[in-house]
């Protein structure tokens, strides 16, 4: 295994509430892997939001992936 900041980063992903219209006015932005992602995303629509943990929620969410901005390695 490589040192943390030697091991080749994964692509990462986003999704950011801000870009979708909500009685809530919500500013949450969640950053990782896309299962990261997803996972955590549902969390919040499902507690946030109201939403149904389903397969077409999921999905949804899946579709409004966006690749995140490069970043500098953050060393420990």
């Amino acid at each position: 295994m490589l040192p943390r900041n030697r091991r080749s980063p994964m692509p990462r992903k986003y999704i950011d509430c801000r870009e979708f219209p909500s009685e809530k006015n919500c500013t949450v932005s969640i950053f990782g892997t896309e299962e990261e992602v997803i996972d955590l995303a549902v969390m919040h629509a499902v507690v946030t939001h109201g939403h149904t943990d389903a397969h077409n929620l999921r999905n949804q969410l899946r579709s409004m992936l966006k690749d995140a901005p490069e970043s500098k390695t953050v060393r420990a």
